[in-house]
């Protein structure tokens, strides 16, 4: 059985902020936790280099796509080795595999039926001579009222056609479009509307994905699924490989999504492993997105891999709700965001994924503010889980020159440690990262709570082989604290490794203990508190409100 791991793709047009890693950080977890448990784990994703966010944005700079795409696409790369993330593939959506693979699944899709032409009327901007990609065209939500692409509301996240929008203009002069006919291939959804509502159904009863994604679905098909255009007049993509069509592009939202598939097709190439031993009816999926992403993995993308006749429908949609940023709503046109290049230039990686993680907006949207994020780094990564490995490991090099009592643990903490992994790895398999987390540090004041108790400073004078028996215990729980949460805080993990000299990373009770420690180093520092006005007056200082 394959673990097939998919984190939404990035558009290269602009840098990452905090809501995409928030989004997207329950995708590390899960591929870490699983290859500690020796799974077989396919971890992917990418940069979309073929939207039209990367037009609008060289249009701006007046250069190429390509230089955009190249600059953000590097820049993501190096963002998500700094945080840890530990993609098998990440590639990118211009790639002459991704291109191919691509072309491979529309035309599958055509000789099964599902892919028909029609002549439609688009927009089409007179003054820029071309016709419109939705994402070009912008007005107002028929729907809701709220300001909208021509793809998609993100006010209310009903998928929409540009001439549904109110007050079309053309995003990049301005003025209002015209309707020029056009021929397009579409997807014939309605064929599948049945199979998809079982889908669904199943994945609800089976609680396998969050409520947002259900409930969001479940919408969507109460409504009926139209059948959409799957090609397009982009200035960039995947060309369409039926004669007659070879100016028009496979439309972003049938072939970003395919990404998944397509980036499992190349790291398989690459290993010279069979497809089929990653991709099969036995697999399980992890699909991990924003909420506004929802519709994609959850309609859109399963309809494609039935009309490919693939057996691997996703299994599980972790899908978050957005990250707030000092109780307002992240806007990248305005510059409220916190940039994930700025806060990786001062800030452990891992305070990063504690807070992300432990703040997620798993099922409610959830707020970022500088404040939170230094004090739960002081209180909880530094003064809680630090002090105890620190103090412990410091005490231990002190007395006993870094070699580490042989004696039996405490019977209570084992059985508390074994059954810690149990239900870590159950919140971890079925998407709650948040209360996984935290009972990895209910765990943690624990054992600081035993350790004030025993007073190992006075067992080691007056009752020496108690004081064994504490710092072996507390020696136990740093040990097996380096696998419970490897998977969340992966930094601060490999430092306590290389601290009790072991390189084991497994998911199960560690009980033999190291016997000499090596070098004792803090795990975090403390973090100045002014640095919460500094770095929100930054904030405010930086954005365009």
């Amino acid at each position: 059985m394959t673990i097939v791991i998919g984190g939404a793709w990035p558009y290269a047009n602009g840098s990452l902020h905090l809501g995409h890693i928030a989004a997207l950080l329950p995708g590390d977890i899960l591929a870490r936790y699983y290859r500690q448990k020796g799974k077989k784990v396919l971890y992917v994703s990418g940069s979309d280099c073929n939207g039209t966010p990367i037009s609008i944005r060289a249009n701006q700079e007046q250069t190429t796509t390509e230089i955009i795409a190249n600059r953000y696409h590097e820049e993501f790369s190096e963002c998500f080795k700094e945080l840890g993330f530990t993609y098998d593939l990440y590639t990118r959506t211009d790639a002459k595999h991704h291109h191919e693979s691509v072309q491979e699944i529309f035309l599958k899709l055509m000789e099964n039926g599902y892919l028909y032409t029609k002549k439609i009327e688009q927009a089409y901007c007179e003054h820029d001579k071309q016709f419109l990609p939705d994402r070009f065209v912008e007005g107002i939500c028929p729907n809701c009222g709220a300001k909208a692409r021509g793809d998609q509301c993100d006010n209310c996240l009903k998928i929409l056609d540009p001439l549904d929008l109110l007050e079309k203009r053309c995003k990049i002069c301005r003025n209002e479009p015209v309707i020029k006919e056009t021929e397009h291939f579409y997807f014939a959804f309605s064929q599948l509307q049945q199979e998809l509502e079982d889908f669904v159904n199943k994945a609800d009863e089976e609680h396998r994905w969050r409520e947002n994604a259900v409930a969001l679905t479940k919408r969507y098909l109460h409504e009926g699924v139209p059948d959409r255009a799957v090609t397009r007049d982009l200035p960039n993509g995947v060309d369409v490989p039926v004669a007659g069509f070879e100016r028009k592009k496979i439309y972003v939202w049938i072939e970003a999504v395919a990404g998944y598939l397509t980036a499992s097709l190349e790291w398989a190439k690459q290993n010279s492993v069979s497809i089929d031993q990653l991709w099969n009816e036995d697999s399980v999926s992890y699909y991990v997105h924003g909420k506004d992403n929802i519709p994609f993995h959850t309609v859109i993308w399963p309809a494609i891999l039935m009309g490919i006749k693939s057996k691997t429908l996703p299994t599980h949609i972790i899908s978050n709700e957005y990250l707030t940023l000092e109780k307002r709503k992240l806007s990248t046109s305005r510059n409220w965001a916190v940039w994930v290049p700025y806060i990786l230039s001062k800030y452990d990686p891992d305070s990063i994924r504690y807070f992300l993680t432990i703040n997620a907006p798993e099922s409610r949207d959830t707020d970022f503010s500088w404040r939170e994020f230094i004090y739960s780094h002081n209180s909880e990564l530094l003064g809680a889980y630090g002090n105890f490995v620190n103090r412990t490991l410091k005490f231990t090099e002190k007395s006993f020159d870094g070699n580490i009592p042989q004696a039996e643990v405490d019977t209570q903490i084992k059985k508390n440690t074994i059954d810690l992994f149990t239900t870590t790895g159950d919140l971890i398999e079925k998407g709650h990262f948040k209360q996984a987390l935290e009972g990895i540090f209910q765990y943690i004041r624990r054992a600081n709570r035993y350790f004030d108790e025993q007073q190992p400073w006075i067992q080691v004078k007056e009752n020496p082989i108690n004081g064994d028996v504490t710092l072996a215990t507390c020696t136990y729980i740093i040990l097996n604290l380096a696998q419970l949460l490897q998977p969340f805080l992966p930094f601060s993990s490999e430092k306590i490794r290389k601290m009790l000299g072991v390189s084991k990373v497994d998911w199960h009770e560690q009980h033999q203990l190291p016997e000499k420690l090596e070098s004792v180093l803090p795990l975090f520092d403390r973090l100045d508190i002014h640095l919460i006005e500094n770095e929100y007056n930054h904030l405010i200082k930086s954005s365009k409100l």
